[in-house]
């Protein structure tokens, strides 16, 4: 019997806090003519211009853009830099 209300109790705070909206990380954007706003959802050109040429838009870069952080190789860490040595004159 308990059960039930609290799951209306734990639904009603999920509804209540929504979760923040991710903001979308690509590099181009799509600008409609039509005034429906703009897309920013396209990972090339040609992407999001098969979108915008059926409502008379255009592309333009996403100037939010943060390129993702390439992965260090596989043991660089591990790796052990030599000391400098100096040249004898």
């Amino acid at each position: 019997m308990h059960l039930i209300p609290a799951a209306v109790v734990f639904s009603a705070i999920f509804v209540a806090f929504p979760i923040a909206a991710r903001a979308q990380n690509y590099p181009w954007c799509s600008n409609f003519h039509d005034g429906a706003g703009t897309n920013c959802g396209f990972s090339t050109y040609e992407q999001c211009m098969a979108t915008a040429r059926g409502t008379g838009g255009y592309c333009a870069p996403n100037n939010s853009y943060v390129a993702p952080h390439a992965a260090a190789p596989v043991g660089a860490a591990k790796r052990k830099l030599r000391p400098h040595r100096r040249r004898k004159l």
